[in-house]
């Protein structure tokens, strides 16, 4: 096992030294290469014999597209630079395809190297210079379906700070708060000694806080025997029974015990601590701090973006997203709102699609969490282009997880209200954040999870050639709604009631049919009107269908201010408390047990670019994309947004009361769909780059179709 990690790490080398060569050479040949949507110069693990390729396509052109490309694979790093495609030559493919493309040459072999390049040319650019070289190693390839991964990694951080408490003891800020464990340097000793060593994930400036409550935020005491001589030693924190048992996600062995700390103090140390001597050891999933970027005239909601974009990196220690530190079990609904947060701020799809494929064979108790395993899938289809895991898991998704088999005659679910054996329904969690919710035999949320995942169904099912299914699935959903929206609504008071025997109308009755299009428009106001009155009134999980719904009614005002908001129910209360990564609930006060490390508290990570940027897919894979902010009274904001294609570029300079200039940078082989909002300005015409354009008003926003590749300007004067 050793001889193959330091085979791969030379071949790193050799292959960074070529890397560096051309890029200092320039050219504008592809970059962002993927095997199996795996990037990089080394991927290791590749088992499908017929692997998928992918690659970001430049051109120094405007408006410019793909027009072919070819790409090479090699058995020999030397023959791929004499252009030697020994495995596979594509030869010039006249095509627009630059994701999903299937390898097509000699068998590959289990456990070798190969190594790749592709070029393109461009209907404007013309030919491109051939991209950098880069390697993958396959493992046991068979035909057998499976999503390969990346091994963990493990990250040195140095300390921010070390404050001398005392003789011998001392202060130790890491900064954040990282999954790992302490690496120690202690200098020459000229005897054995024992010190202390304590583990905290909450502190302050005086010291470690180890009066915490009923909370599993972490504090561990180790004595450490330091040895004559010195030399480094690992210092970790004791086994804990309850995340490392038979339910939890286990670590590979090779990484060992490791837990959540920002602060370490250690007592007894002899001589004088410096920065040089330690070391917090992050383990966490390859992560590109560079893939994303965001700011905005709010430092509120700059910090807001930075914490959940650094949850997305901590929280992935497991190499499969789980629900914190306390359990370290999968839950659906976590790893959906973690898949869609990691897709805004990192260009990684194989984290997911793992997740989501190891639910689905490892399916947790609530009603509603394995409905998110069909809305998990369609993300990961809309998000890479790539059908793979729907072919491969379809029957399951559409036997198991849309709950078909417990729908009545008139088509809506009956799911037994709360249920205490079994599935039962969940609403929200915990429960003291349901809004006093009240569960009956045919409940209102399930419902209308119901009627998404039919849609996404039929979207499904069309994707990989089903088309009978996919026409049956629309069918269902259109009867689902007709029937909602008879049974479910009180029409005097204009409102979605919790479920069918109760008159109660919750936040969350009425923000999931809001956020899943089930409000038909002349209901919209009321329903809205509700959700807006009702502030914050759910958990951190919820908060992902309220901001949907808030910015899919166009309540962009109360959005915003639900995003940037101080209130004890805040992201900002998980800075403020002194968390660097998100919370399990909103306070220590809502969730006594809760986690500090929980990314499901991470909704802002992906409504900042899906809504408040408004970069969504519109297409699989990314063609064709949309660019609507919603930016409410935000003045300025700038960001960049990874995707399979490359980086989406967006920043606007807001004057309500004046002109909305939007700037947006498309990558080459994506055409955009771009909508300004018109505020007060009731004009039907725009300039994109200078030139004025005819545009389509529709809910308060100027659309253009048909924006290309590069940089464009947009004003609405």
């Amino acid at each position: 096992m050793k001889k193959k990690n330091t085979n791969l790490s030379r071949l790193t080398i050799v292959l960074s030294v070529i890397i560096c060569g051309n890029a200092c050479a320039g050219g504008d040949g592809p970059d962002g290469l993927m095997v199996e949507l795996l990037s990089g110069s080394a991927v290791s693990g590749i088992t499908d014999p017929t692997p998928e390729f992918g690659w970001v396509v430049h051109s120094s052109s405007k408006n410019d597209m793909q027009s072919a490309y070819r790409i090479l694979v090699s058995s020999d790093l030397k023959k791929l630079a004499k252009e030697q495609g020994d495995m596979f030559d594509s030869s010039k493919i006249l095509s627009v395809s630059s994701i999903d493309v299937s390898y097509g040459g000699k068998p590959l072999a289990s456990r070798q190297f190969y190594y790749w390049k592709v070029k393109t040319w461009c209907t404007l650019g013309g030919e491109s210079k051939w991209s950098n070289p880069a390697m993958f190693k396959t493992g046991n390839v068979s035909g057998k379906y499976a999503t390969t991964r990346y091994r963990l990694v493990q990250t040195e951080v140095a300390p921010v700070s070390i404050v001398k408490k005392g003789s011998g003891h001392y202060l130790i800020d890491f900064g954040k708060v990282a999954f790992g464990f302490l690496r120690l340097d202690p200098g020459e000793l000229k005897s054995d000694c024992e010190i202390e060593v304590h583990f905290g994930e909450r502190g302050n400036s005086e010291g470690i806080i180890t009066d915490l409550g009923r909370t599993t935020v972490r504090y561990y005491k180790v004595t450490q025997t330091l040895k004559k001589g010195g030399g480094k030693i690992d210092v970790r924190n004791p086994i804990d029974k309850r995340n490392t048992g038979s339910r939890a996600i286990q670590l590979p062995k090779e990484i060992g015990v490791i837990s959540p700390f920002r602060y370490i103090e250690l007592v007894n140390f002899p001589g004088k601590l410096t920065k040089d001597m330690v070391r917090q050891v992050a383990v966490h999933y390859p992560f590109d701090e560079s893939a994303s970027t965001f700011e905005s005239s709010s430092k509120v909601l700059d910090d807001i973006w930075a914490l959940c974009k650094y949850s997305m990196k901590a929280t992935s220690f497991c190499g499969v997203y789980v629900d914190g530190d306390r359990e370290r079990i999968p839950y659906e609904a976590d790893a959906y709102i973690n898949q869609l947060s990691h897709y805004g701020v990192d260009r990684e799809y194989t984290l997911a699609r793992y997740s989501h494929e190891y639910l689905l064979a490892n399916p947790t108790w609530p009603t509603e969490w394995k409905q998110h395993s069909v809305m998990m899938a369609w993300a990961d289809y809309m998000y890479t282009g790539n059908t793979e895991s729907l072919a491969a898991n379809y029957e399951i998704l559409k036997t198991k997880k849309t709950l078909e088999f417990k729908a009545g005659q008139d088509g809506l679910l009956r799911t037994g209200g709360k249920k205490r054996r079994g599935d039962r329904d969940i609403v929200d969690w915990p429960y003291s954040e349901r809004d006093g919710y009240v569960f009956t035999e045919v409940n209102t949320v399930v419902n209308a999870f119901y009627y998404k995942t039919l849609l996404q169904m039929a979207d499904i099912a069309a994707a990989i050639g089903k088309d009978v299914d996919a026409k049956e699935y629309l069918k269902k959903a259109a009867n689902v709604k007709k029937v909602f929206n008879k049974v479910l609504f009180d029409e005097k008071r204009g409102l979605y009631v919790d479920g069918t025997g109760t008159d109660h109308a919750s936040l969350h009755a009425n923000m999931m049919p809001l956020a899943f299009g089930l409000v038909p428009a002349d209901r919209q106001k009321s329903v809205a009107d509700f959700v807006v009155s009702k502030g914050m009134a759910c958990s951190v999980y919820a908060a992902q269908y309220l901001m949907e719904a808030l910015y899919e009614s166009g309540r962009t005002d109360a959005a915003l201010q639900r995003l940037t908001s101080k209130d004890i129910r805040s992201w900002y209360n998980m800075l403020r408390v002194g968390s660097t990564i998100t919370l399990e609930a909103w306070d220590d006060k809502f969730k006594p047990n809760q986690d500090w490390n929980h990314a499901w508290g991470a909704v802002p990570g992906n409504i900042i670019p899906r809504y408040l940027l408004g970069v969504r897919p519109l297409e699989a894979g990314f063609g064709k994309i949309l660019i609507q902010p919603q930016p409410a009274s935000l003045k300025k904001a700038t960001a960049t947004i990874p995707t399979i294609r490359g980086t989406v570029g967006v920043s606007f300079e807001n004057k309500p009361q004046g002109a909305f200039t939007l700037k947006v940078d498309v990558p080459v082989n994506v055409v955009a769909r771009v909508g300004l909002p018109v505020g007060d300005k009731q004009t039907k015409t725009l300039t994109v780059d200078g030139k004025r354009v005819k545009a389509q008003l529709k809910d308060g926003y100027l659309f253009v179709d048909g924006i290309g590749s590069g940089t464009h300007t947009l004003i609405r004067k």
